[in-house]
């Protein structure tokens, strides 16, 4: 399932950019978020490895993930390395624009068991677009604060 959105935001990349890779904020904008930690000694950059755990549908999902694209105030990207999905790819790109910033996600999840898991993921779509509504939301809303 692979679900994109856009945003466009009035502040800066600059302004953007911490509301993306700061733990708080992180955990501000994503409500499904209920545990998120850098577990490696580098904070930061390409190779940076952090430890989220999410409930969505009253499940959790936990994601050991490492960081594949950090340039900052305009592109962050990360995949799993283990955890509770087939795969979990996750871009965040930030342009600026005359007022501010167009800001686009892309969440693309493979849930596992097979044909199973195909099934599952034409239900769950809906709900993954309704989730990234939300994100871009409320990425906007702390941004532009």
């Amino acid at each position: 399932m692979r679900v994109q959105g856009s945003i466009e935001i009035s502040a800066a990349p600059e302004k953007v950019w911490p509301v993306l890779t700061e733990r708080e904020n992180i955990l501000q904008w994503a409500p499904r978020c209920e545990r998120w930690e850098y577990v490696s000694e580098q904070r930061g950059g390409v190779g940076s490895m952090f430890y989220m755990v999410e409930k969505t549908d009253g499940r959790l999902f936990r994601y050991l993930c490492e960081v594949t694209e950090w340039e900052e105030n305009k592109k962050l990207a990360f995949h799993q390395v283990l955890g509770d999905v087939k795969r979990l790819d996750v871009a965040f790109t930030i342009e600026a624009t005359e007022t501010g910033s167009r800001f686009t996600l892309v969440y693309d999840v493979g849930l596992p068991y097979w044909i199973i898991g195909k099934i599952m993921g034409l239900f769950m779509c809906k709900q993954m677009k309704k989730e990234a509504e939300g994100d871009l939301a409320n990425i906007k809303r702390l941004a532009e604060a």
